[in-house]
């Protein structure tokens, strides 16, 4: 039987009006589907987000903090201080999603809690500006502080009577500054006792015989960082480890984070926060 032309090609035509109309409906359900996991991938995260401890920590909290809410309007993060000892006991409790500490936790602190390490920080041993004294070995600044070394000219310096600053119980600079320099020796009683870093940097700049050590990240023109054992503190001599005087920053929550207290951490350890880290501090990326 013999078909004809006009036959043949409305049968060709029909199979392909087919064709067409299928691959358009696929089409449209992969639009579909790609707009549906779009809108689930862009969904906006909202929730608040408490973070307390380390006085240390605090300035660089506030500095992450504020770029990842620009980014996620729904979201409010509250950034407090209160010393490393506060921040990991109040991740342990669970009064704070997360709990900032400026030195390593001790055995009997580690259950239960997870950790990240945020940042590396040195921790610089500062002096008046006007104070001619360049280098301290490890002995003699853990003598000064435990008032072993009470006089300048002892160390290299002009005769005048240290004035040794010191921040209080439970800051997590003064826990890391007691385990590498100080060792089983105690800081002396005459020590002025500071409740911040910046009041440390404050008093020891408004004193030409003072002394005292802060975050290397807190340092400025209004202090001088002596060397130690020679060697001068920079993000250079820490990453190498010829600078011994350093501690990592940590964040803790009470078990592994979720939500947005994880979206807020992945941020923090992504290459964008650590690039603001490495404004003030040593990434660890």
């Amino acid at each position: 039987m013999k078909i004809s032309k006009v036959k043949l090609l409305g049968v060709v035509m029909a199979a392909m009006l087919l064709v067409v109309a299928a691959v358009g409906c696929a089409q449209s359900d992969t639009e579909n589907g790609d707009t549906e996991n779009t809108e689930q991938t862009s969904e906006a995260l909202e929730g608040n987000i408490t973070i307390a401890g380390s006085t240390s920590v605090q300035p660089l909290s506030e500095e992450l903090a504020s770029a990842f809410m620009e980014q996620n309007q729904g979201v409010e993060i509250n950034v407090a201080g209160g010393g490393s000892g506060a921040g990991i006991k109040a991740a342990q409790e669970g009064t704070a999603d997360i709990g900032a500490s400026s030195r390593e936790l001790k055995d009997e602190e580690k259950p239960d809690l997870n950790e990240a390490v945020i940042a590396k920080d040195g921790i610089a041993i500062v002096i008046h500006k006007d104070n001619g004294v360049e280098n301290l070995t490890i002995e003699e600044t853990q003598k000064i502080f435990a008032g072993e070394i009470t006089d300048w000219k002892d160390v290299g310096g002009e005769s005048g009577s240290i004035n040794v600053f010191t921040r209080e119980e439970g800051s997590g600079t003064r826990d890391a500054f007691e385990e590498i320099v100080m060792g089983d020796a105690k800081i002396s009683t005459k020590a002025g006792v500071q409740n911040s870093t910046g009041a440390v940097r404050t008093a020891v700049a408004g004193d030409v015989n003072g002394i005292g050590y802060i975050s290397l990240g807190s340092l400025d023109e209004s202090v001088t960082a002596v060397k130690i054992d020679d060697v001068e503190p920079s993000d250079e001599t820490i990453q190498d480890g010829t600078y011994k005087v350093a501690r990592p920053f940590l964040y803790l929550t009470k078990g592994e984070p979720e939500g947005v207290v994880k979206a807020f951490i992945d941020f923090v350890m992504s290459s964008e926060g650590q690039e603001i880290v490495a404004e003030g501090f040593i990434s660890v990326k």
